[in-house]
């Protein structure tokens, strides 16, 4: 998590330059994250762990890639507002989240969280810790963001679609993220649904409406005819 952050740090100081704004932007991100990310994570699972002896470092270190991901566009939408800065950020944002959520997996990985279900070995399959084999939760979610990454790189060099590149990463990882909650070993909230699904859902319709509203306000080209 602090090598992505730091990573975003880096990149984020060189758009800076262009417009000092952007600064207060980034940290409006950075602390909207940090705060949907443990909400989501408190209303998921958190309360769950109140009555465990650990409870205190569970709630101090819990948090969750979906609710940082909803927060941190609240963030940006709330500091745009109060430096009157109308311009998109999102594209930029569409590079730096995948890279990030990369290197915030991969201390997932080598510490063992956000693990897969228990199924039989097989060649996809990952030991835990007691050697039970299980789903590559976290491979997976890499593996998604590096294809992210790729697909956004692709959009702007071809300079596809500006302005909506964030929101193409919000609808992609709010339905990848959905759907395979159901092979990660979380508890449910209903049924057979967790809290990060929920969340994820409203990762996917967040972007999904952040996509229909740019697209209003993007300047229409009307052909007449003489």
């Amino acid at each position: 998590m602090l090598g992505g952050i730091c990573v975003s740090v880096f990149f984020w100081s060189r758009i800076a330059k262009r417009d000092s704004r952007l600064l207060v932007i980034y940290f409006g991100a950075l602390g909207g994250a940090f705060f949907g990310a443990k909400i989501v994570y408190l209303l998921s699972e958190g309360w769950m762990h109140w009555h465990d002896g650990n409870r205190w470092l569970q709630l101090a270190t819990g948090k969750t890639i979906t609710g940082g991901l909803l927060g941190g566009y609240a963030g940006v939408e709330i500091a745009k507002r109060l430096i009157d800065y109308e311009a998109a950020t999102g594209d930029w944002f569409a590079v730096i989240a995948p890279i990030t959520i990369i290197l915030g997996r991969i201390g997932c990985w080598f510490h063992g969280c956000c693990r897969g279900i228990a199924c039989a070995e097989t060649w996809y399959t990952v030991r835990d810790a007691d050697g039970v084999p299980r789903w590559p939760s976290v491979p997976t979610e890499i593996l998604f963001n590096f294809v992210a990454l790729a697909a956004v790189l692709g959009l702007r060099r071809r300079r596809l679609f500006p302005g909506q590149h964030f929101h193409f990463y919000l609808i992609g990882y709010g339905v990848f993220r959905f759907f395979h909650e159901f092979m990660r070993e979380e508890p449910h909230l209903f049924g057979f649904i967790s809290g990060y699904q929920l969340a994820a859902l409203g990762v996917a319709g967040l972007g999904v409406a952040g996509f229909l509203r740019r697209q209003q306000k993007a300047p229409r080209i009307i052909i007449t005819q003489t």
